[in-house]
């Protein structure tokens, strides 16, 4: 399940549905539109549908998900958008289909008519793979497999990258010094575009003004340029603000340019800068760079897992790395950035990554790995060895003594044993309160006081007078003193 808990325009989604989120994006000129996919593969979008870039076939705005039939299925690998806005995504497959503002040809598809629903874009693509894309404010960039660079749509400073200024209503390969190169990574500022080569090399093309493509002056550049003063440093990725830049090297640490009069380069003052400047992060190593071509805010993550931004955050100019308390550099953008959108497609971490207690809570009586079963009243219960030994005393000298893989258990019964071992799994209790009561009695069989206040609270939290005579009758069944 993804978090959306930060993003307000979730608000109104349903618990069922929102645990049902497996990719997230949300975007527009006041964060009011967003998209997602399920874990069924099914595509949903919601919002004020400028210029139809909800993709549903209409211009009607919708405070309610609706569905993009023709992308369910589809498996997204890769999102972005522009500030038109349009928006453009690669499949696993390596498709990529683009729809919403087109009034530059940003769609690729030799028109500028608004796409009011996805539409292949094919134009020397179909025999590509592309996974990654990147979206300035009305121009497309494109990452195949093949490490080449397609670009489309608004030219007017040479982002596209063809050597002139006038549009590409087309996917048209980007080449000059990119020819035999491979590129890695690919990011767009509003009128600019960025490319990180496989040799740790960057280079960048467009719109130059506040200095934002690192060459160490403000001419704007029709055709890419590589950023000599990087020269011996691998750079691994690459993250666009409005008009600003960050690099992340190979050793973890940032690099800044461009624009700077909200500190979102990091450098402790307001001043532009043409060259990439070294940001001070303390030694921290970092492992991500976070920024948005809609916003002057900037982030990152160390390798620890801690998050620092700086620039503009909600109005302040903050002009060096703040240490905050978040999680994920999407964060900061949802509670700091202006509009508050994402910086790139929101997705379940990894494969859908889990942490060490999700870990736990799924293995639970799971026979898959299980080392030990319970036998109680006839019925099996799977567990760990290793864990009941660090989670419980009685277990770790119990299971020093045996090497058996199965326990017959006679004094607790099924409901009431299988609840204690999943406790040892989630630190939680899971019974109704009569129950609890027989929980109670092994928490205090088995000197286990954390487990003995849980049941507790729970007993004293489910009285009432309906079940006021089952309880009591369960007490003395169990024998256990329950103070009122």
């Amino acid at each position: 399940m993804l978090d959306v808990g930060k993003w307000p325009v979730f608000a109104l989604l349903p618990p069922e549905e929102l645990r049902l989120i497996r990719q997230a994006c949300v975007f527009g000129s006041a964060a009011n539109e967003a998209l997602y996919v399920t874990v069924n593969d099914e595509v949903f979008a919601l919002g004020t549908n400028c210029s139809g870039c909800l993709g549903l076939g209409d211009l009607q705005s919708t405070i309610e998900p609706r569905r993009i039939d023709v992308l369910c299925g589809k498996k997204i690998e890769s999102l972005s958008y522009g500030t038109g806005p349009h928006v453009v995504i690669a499949t696993t497959d390596g498709e990529v289909f683009a729809w919403g503002h087109n009034g530059y040809s940003q769609l690729g598809n030799g028109t500028t008519n608004h796409g009011l629903t996805p539409a292949l874009v094919s134009t020397n693509l179909l025999s590509k793979r592309v996974t990654e894309v990147a979206c300035g404010s009305h121009h497309t960039i494109a990452l195949t497999t093949d490490g080449e660079v397609f670009a489309w749509g608004y030219n007017n400073s040479g982002q596209v990258g063809s050597g002139s200024t006038a549009n590409q209503p087309t996917p048209r390969r980007v080449s000059s010094c990119l020819q035999n190169k491979v590129v890695v990574n690919i990011a767009c500022g509003q009128l600019c575009s960025m490319a990180v080569l496989d040799n740790g090399e960057i280079y960048g093309w467009g719109y130059n003004c506040n200095g934002q493509l690192g060459l160490g002056n403000n001419g704007n550049q029709q055709t890419p340029c590589r950023i000599a003063a990087l020269q011996g440093v691998n750079i691994v990725r690459v993250a666009c603000g409005y008009a600003h830049t960050l690099a992340l090297t190979d050793e973890g640490m940032v690099y800044a340019w461009g624009a700077n009069s909200y500190g979102q380069l990091g450098t402790g003052n307001k001043s532009n800068q043409a060259l990439p400047t070294l940001i001070n992060t303390d030694k921290e190593r970092m492992v991500e760079v976070a920024a948005c071509h809609t916003s002057h805010t900037s982030a990152a993550k160390t390798q620890s897992g801690q998050v620092l931004m700086w620039g503009q955050c909600r109005g302040q100019a903050v002009a060096s790395p703040h240490l905050t308390h978040f999680s994920s550099t999407d964060d900061v953008f949802a509670c700091f950035a202006t509009p508050a959108v994402t910086w790139h497609l929101l997705s379940v971490d990894g494969d859908d990554y889990l942490t060490v207690a999700q870990s736990l809570k799924k293995e639970f009586d799971s026979p898959e790995i299980s080392d030990l079963k319970f036998l109680v009243d006839g019925k099996c219960i799977h567990v760990h060895k290793a864990l009941l030994k660090i989670r419980c005393e009685h277990f770790r000298t119990l299971l020093n003594e045996t090497d058996e893989d199965t326990l017959e258990i006679h004094q607790f019964s099924y409901l009431v044993y299988r609840a204690f071992l999943e406790y040892l799994y989630t630190d939680t209790i899971n019974l109704p309160p009569e129950d609890a009561i027989g929980l109670l009695d092994l928490a205090t069989f088995y000197r286990e006081t954390r487990l003995k206040r849980l049941c507790q609270e729970t007993i004293k939290r489910g009285i009432s007078e309906e079940n006021a005579v089952t309880l009591l009758s369960a007490a003395v069944k169990y024998e256990a003193r329950v103070s009122s």
